[in-house]
């Protein structure tokens, strides 16, 4: 008796901590983008401000170095996250809100990063601090933590398997949860993701990517699937010198307004010329779906391979962030224009070609599959494994000597 109401009680305090870290990801996002559209549609047609975009971009950063000189580096990278979650069972809670506040800036000012690594950081830590408080009500508690970041990830990237594979998968010292703890998992991750979606709809907000068509896979869309494979293993080593590079530059750089600067100069500069490279990519794939064609093979490359140059720039320089987001944009934009100069279905091309590039880098392909289902129809599951399978055979990370994500 005393155990079944053991569960109940842990089935209970994960619905609400779903719920609560559903809230929290909506309420994030929710203030980003309202921030977003006030300094990036309303100023800018209200007023004819020359080089608005290097301005806001170059004074933000500065604002964002003041802070974090002040604060600290925050947020950390999502890797560094669950990997002290996993080391030491618990993350720090004593500053969550100015994590939060340095999690929500860069991405104001238009920085080329997702929002996942500073979100899991605040849920991870309110988990931790719940934990502490019901710990000795509950003997489950230094569980919710993990729970928690696995609602987050989920709830973000509208994939709730995705949520609960990407920390385990690929982890030779990770064991999978125990049935009566997977139990626990499925109903935070379910809660979260069904109040962001229910907040979502009652405020007229987004709910889910673009969706891609499946026209169908030939015998020769297949082989040319090895080839699309290759190019997203190229971008991939791209991306991780890109990574290598950046950060050992700019490590030379110790002030850290100076540092976040040169960031920001750089976003700024970029993203006037390439418009498409900033933000975290999530709203800019709509445009290379529906004007890819007009944008053209030769810009659409340029777009792809800068947005992995100014994801680095952006983290090396300290304007932080997740790189999940980024990293598929690019994929799509060169998926989109490999279908342009090979002729076969453009669904087909960005499938593999952004499977074989987030596979290279993580080394997780049925994290990955999960993943791109927010973007892909199921049809497109087994190539999407087998790209992604494939890309990550190469041991990519290994050989830029940097740890796995």
């Amino acid at each position: 008796m005393a155990r079944l109401k053991n569960k109940l009680i842990g089935m209970l305090y994960t619905v609400l901590l779903g719920v609560i870290t559903g809230a929290i990801v909506w309420a994030f996002l929710r203030v980003m983008n309202l921030g977003i559209g006030f300094l990036w549609d309303f100023l800018p047609s209200q007023f004819s401000i020359p080089f608005y975009t290097v301005g806001v971009c170059l004074i933000g950063s500065l604002l964002i170095g003041l802070y974090k000189s002040k604060f600290g580096d925050y947020p950390e990278e999502l890797g560094m996250v669950l990997g002290k979650l996993k080391k030491n069972g618990r993350y720090p809670y004593n500053n969550l809100l100015i994590v939060l506040i340095a999690a929500l800036l860069p991405l104001l000012i238009g920085a080329a990063i997702g929002p996942e690594a500073g979100l899991t950081g605040v849920i991870v830590g309110l988990c931790c601090w719940v934990g502490d408080k019901l710990k000795r009500y509950y003997k489950e508690a230094s569980d919710l933590a993990s729970i928690g970041a696995s609602a987050t990830l989920g709830t973000i990237f509208r994939s709730p398997m995705f949520g609960f594979v990407e920390p385990l998968e690929g982890e030779a010292d990770t064991k999978l949860p125990k049935a009566s703890k997977t139990v626990l998992y499925i109903p935070a991750i379910l809660s979260s993701f069904g109040i962001f979606i229910l907040l979502n709809k009652l405020t007229g907000g987004s709910t889910g990517f673009p969706a891609i068509e499946f026209n169908g896979i030939e015998l020769t869309d297949l082989l040319w699937g090895l080839v699309l494979t290759l190019v997203g293993v190229v971008m991939g080593v791209l991306f991780l010198a890109f990574e290598k590079i950046t950060h050992f530059l700019l490590g030379l750089v110790k002030n850290v307004i100076i540092r976040c600067a040169i960031g920001g100069l750089a976003l700024g500069i970029i993203g006037t010329l390439l418009p498409l490279t900033m933000f975290s990519g999530e709203h800019e794939i709509e445009k290379i779906l529906s004007d890819g064609k007009t944008i053209g093979i030769v810009t659409l490359l340029i777009i792809a391979v800068a947005k992995l140059f100014l994801t680095n720039v952006c983290i090396a320089s300290w304007l932080k962030g997740g790189h999940f987001f980024p990293v598929i944009f690019s994929g799509i934009a060169a998926g989109y224009a490999f279908s342009m100069i090979i002729g076969i279905d453009p669904g087909m091309c960005m499938a593999v070609v952004t499977a074989a590039l987030l596979g290279s880098i993580m080394k997780k392909p049925v994290a990955v599959t999960l993943l791109l289902l927010i973007l892909f129809p199921w049809q497109f599951v087994p190539v999407m494994l087998g790209a992604s399978a494939l890309g990550g055979f190469f041991d990519l990370p290994r050989f830029f000597n940097k740890a796995d994500k």
